[in-house]
């Protein structure tokens, strides 16, 4: 395959974490036990939601997505990173880096709007308590779970759209342990200008634009909360959304510094240690974080370890 910058690059080599052998099966097993953790953490929240229905609410019909959302996570950036671990080997085809790329910016962009979409939630719940019922309807959590899968591929299709058309004709190797933006378009050798500017925008779009209605849901929140005349009135409201708010702090932190930092301060090392706390990291943290501030997750999941059989089931008339 030749173009007129020369020879087209058929595959990628994906740097990862070169260090010592021992070192090397020392970092293996780590990143194992956080995909196998983090794997049954989300899978039995998932369960638990779906087999409670004291937990049939929006709170936790989003709860849900942001699990099944972390289970897809850590399945396009950890079995590729492991893989060159046992085999010393992080080639990864053309095609292969393009289709980990897209669903890569697909996640991550659905992981921001539906974080907002989360907040909306809260916002509702603790400053229109009256009203939420109707207000956050079942149909309506289902059309803004939708609205935010389908911006995430949407937005990623774009992207790809502009970057598929790059010509990659000189060294192969990406600096990182999985296909990222940055490494590939460092590594064209065509004018990146236009898909630069495309994933600037759509970054603008699907990143900060979420983050600004998260700020003025917690802003109302707040400004509510401090409004409740009990210390135990403030308490409690305030216990609802602490669970989503530890999550988006930790997300959207890693994500704005890996992606909006001065290009002074941009160095691939640095931005891959930061990238395994938003791809590895935050999917494994999140469950422990929802369960362990929220009691009613706690009880149907303690049900559902447990076992059912031991607990009746609330059919409804």
């Amino acid at each position: 395959m030749r173009n007129l910058s020369g020879v087209h690059v058929e595959e990628f080599v994906l740097v990862g974490f070169p260090t010592s052998p021992p070192l090397q099966l020392l970092l293996f097993v780590f990143f194992f036990a956080i995909y196998v953790l983090t794997l049954l953490e989300n899978a039995l929240i998932i369960s638990t939601i779906w087999l409670t229905p004291s937990l049939n609410r929006p709170m936790y019909f989003f709860l849900g997505h942001l699990s099944f959302l972390e289970l897809w996570y850590i399945n396009v950036t950890i079995p590729r990173l492991l893989g060159a671990f046992l085999t010393q080997d992080g080639r990864v085809s053309y095609v292969g880096c393009m289709t980990q790329l897209y669903f890569f910016i697909a996640l991550a962009c659905i992981e921001c709007v539906l974080l907002a979409v989360m907040a909306y939630d809260r916002y509702l719940a603790i400053c229109e308590p009256l009203h939420y019922p109707s207000l956050m309807s079942r149909s309506l959590a289902t059309r803004l779970a939708a609205a935010s899968w389908g911006s995430g591929f949407f937005s990623s299709m774009m992207k790809l759209l502009f970057i598929s058309r790059l010509s990659y004709c000189g060294s192969n190797i990406i600096n990182h342990f999985f296909c990222d933006i940055s490494p590939l378009l460092n590594l064209t050798c065509s004018d990146k200008e236009q898909a630069e500017l495309v994933d600037f925008l759509l970054a603008l779009v699907m990143i900060l634009f979420p983050l600004v209605a998260v700020v003025s849901s917690y802003a109302a929140i707040i400004t509510a909360i401090l409004r409740i005349p009990t210390a135990q009135g403030r308490h409690k409201a305030f216990s609802t959304c602490t669970s989503h708010l530890a999550v988006v702090v930790i997300y959207y932190s890693s994500t704005l510094f890996t992606y909006a930092r001065p290009r002074a301060m941009y160095s691939f090392n640095h931005n891959k240690i930061i990238s395994v706390l938003y791809t590895i990291i935050v999917p494994f943290l999140n469950p422990a974080i929802y369960c362990l501030r929220n009691k009613e997750v706690k009880d149907a999941f303690r049900k559902t370890v447990l076992g059912r059989c031991h607990y009746p089931r609330d059919v409804p008339d």
